[in-house]
């Protein structure tokens, strides 16, 4: 963990590049580079195990070469449809390695927007998680004629079923070893079968407007990336990262695993979403990526355990985390940390910091990397008061996930940070619309050339759909989602986000949409947190029965309320939440209202409950 004071010591150094013009280049150079170092380690039924760059190069060779005796052709597109575990990345490997096109499909997806991907991608091969992607897979094929095999990762439960076209993993792995026996120069063939250039990797929007549009990334945009980050993001083989987002996203897939073969970075992959805050304090990672709901959580877990404890806890907690406020208030303004605040800052660790930090699993980490959506400074002002810089960074799919990032030396909450050092960034000046230009860019949306059009203009610049301004020091500040921005019926311009931001940092909310376009006053639709509400509701005597008894219970409203009234008071009148309604439903990430990134789709939520809507207007 960096000393607060001394955070010119997260400064990129320079290392010797890995080679490599396309992904699975780089991939193999790695592997014969650090051949026996760990790679990987994945926990099941308890018992993490390990694998070493050598055994993920054999285990990938056999795959691509499995792949190339079901016929998969340079160019064909394969998918997986799977949770995030060590087999995606294989199979990902796999295809790139054998010159296809790989593309990810989230696990929530249903039967019909697994027949669409496939469909619009023009999948031969389709990789399934186990028997319940199976179901969705099969309910699919007779209307996908180019698919021509599907690979079952995990059988489990499947012993006795039998297909023609459906083979299980290990299976595609013994013909690729056959094939390799046979053939020992068939996977060398393959080396040139791609250029920077071509096509490498699709990754599907939410298509929160309409169907998923497939963002195409060639090899050479990915790479521009992935070096681009290791010039401002410090990594190395001593770094422990974990796995957990959907490698569906562009965050966990470029970001996180690309970078990682580049850096070298150990990526330590969780048991399953519902297990992070265990594996998270196992795994101790040194590098730790993320986006604002689980910085949310964590704070909330951390606040309610506060309230829990006894009162000399309390105040413990309370001194210890002024002075770390104290010390992140002088970095943060450039000010040196003299000496009697260095050792105070020591006596808070060992009071209450240490253990914070320790309870989270974020006592080893470096720093921490937080991007998808917009967060609370005070969020970010807590961790580095705890010890650790938040690092806050901007992009989309696009742009290959990132396009401004918060230098560590020179933070200032609130801000995205500066360009990164592969693309340009700028406003226009006519609409406030954030742009970017660079060799991290897309080649369009697959069998869309309208839309990409409508997205890159003639001059190269991407329109990113954010409103944000340029602030001094080359640092930029996003305001809103142009779609987002609300004009109230008296003309006023509100960025809703800036509200909801500040009302998620309470414990008792997990998310809120803002509402009040061409309306007389704002209202708030608001997600509570679970956990944190039950357990208040339980110390207070409130009974319910389920979720929805617990929104609808005079108490709980009356403490959502409260954190209402506390964020209303840092604004103007006219930008104040007048009435609110809590959902009823406890969403999840198979909902349709949710994000892969835990986000409330806001049109959605617009539309869905048009009702309530009304009804707090009326």
């Amino acid at each position: 963990m960096a000393q607060l004071w001394n955070l010119e010591s997260l400064r990129p150094r320079q290392r010797e590049p890995l080679p490599g013009n396309t992904i699975q280049a780089m991939f193999w150079h790695g592997v014969a580079r650090r051949a026996d170092s760990v790679l990987m380690r994945q926990k099941t039924l308890g018992i993490w195990r390990e694998w070493r760059w050598c055994d993920v190069g054999d285990t990938v060779r056999e795959i691509t070469l499995g792949l190339v005796n079901l016929g998969l052709r340079p160019g064909d597109t394969a998918s997986i449809l799977s949770n995030t575990r060590v087999e995606w990345v294989w199979c990902d490997l796999a295809v790139l390695s054998a010159g296809g096109v790989s593309n990810g499909i989230y696990p929530t997806d249903a039967a019909g927007q697994v027949r669409y991907l496939c469909e619009d991608s023009s999948t031969t091969v389709l990789f399934v998680e186990d028997e319940e992607q199976l179901d969705k897979a099969l309910e699919a094929r007779a209307q996908l004629p180019r698919l021509t095999c599907i690979v079952i990762i995990d059988p489990k439960g499947l012993e006795h079923f039998s297909d023609p076209g459906v083979i299980t993993l290990d299976e595609l792995r013994r013909r690729g070893a056959a094939l390799n026996a046979a053939q020992p120069d068939a996977f060398a063939q393959l080396a040139g079968a791609r250029q920077a250039s071509d096509l490498a990797i699709l990754i599907y929007t939410s298509g929160t407007t309409g169907r998923p549009k497939g963002a195409m990334h060639s090899h050479a945009s990915l790479l521009a990336t992935v070096r681009g980050l290791d010039s401002v993001q410090p990594q190395n083989e001593d770094d422990e990262r974990m796995c957990f987002l959907p490698l569906c996203h562009v965050a966990e897939r470029v970001i996180g695993l690309y970078a990682s073969f580049y850096s070298g970075t150990r990526m330590n992959f969780v048991e399953n979403p519902d297990t992070v805050p265990e594996n998270v304090r196992e795994i101790a990672p040194t590098v730790f990526g993320g986006v604002p709901r689980l910085w949310e959580k964590f704070y909330s877990a951390v606040t309610i355990s506060v309230q829990e404890a006894g009162r000399v806890q309390q105040a413990l907690y309370a001194w210890a985390i002024g002075v770390g406020h104290e010390v992140a208030a002088a970095v943060l303004a450039g000010r040196p940390v003299g000496p009697w605040l260095r050792l105070k800052y020591r006596l808070a660790g060992v009071a209450s910091l240490d253990h914070v930090r320790r309870f989270i699993g974020i006592h080893r980490c470096r720093f921490l990397i937080t991007g998808a959506a917009p967060i609370s400074p005070g969020l970010i002002r807590w961790y580095l008061a705890l010890g650790v810089p938040m690092l806050e960074a901007w992009g989309q799919t696009e742009a290959g996930g990132i396009s401004t990032i918060m230098p560590a030396h020179a933070m200032r909450p609130g801000s995205i940070g500066r360009a990164a050092p592969y693309n340009e960034v700028r406003v226009d000046p006519n609409t406030g619309e954030l742009l970017v230009r660079g060799a991290n860019v897309f080649m369009g949306y697959l069998n869309q050339p309208e839309k990409t059009a409508e997205t890159i203009d003639a001059d190269g610049w991407l329109h990113t759909g954010d409103v944000g301004v340029a602030e001094e020091g080359g640092y930029f500040r996003i305001t809103d989602r142009m779609k987002d921005i609300i004009i109230t019926a008296g003309g006023k311009n509100i960025t809703p986000s800036e509200w909801e931001n500040e009302l998620k940092f309470s414990p008792y909310v997990t998310d809120a949409v803002v509402i009040g376009d061409r309306r007389a006053y704002l209202t708030a639709i608001v997600m509570i947190e679970q956990e944190n509400v039950e357990k208040f509701a339980q110390d207070h005597d409130v009974p319910f029965s389920n979720y929805a008894s617990l929104t609808r219970s005079p108490e709980v409203r009356a403490l959502i309320q409260g954190e209402l009234d506390k964020v209303n008071a840092k604004f103007a009148r006219v930008e104040q939440i007048k009435k609110f309604f809590l959902l009823e439903t406890r969403l999840g990430a198979e909902d349709e209202e949710l994000t892969p990134t835990m986000k409330l789709k806001r049109k959605l939520v617009h539309t869905k409950y048009a009702e309530q809507i009304e009804a707090m207007y009326r």
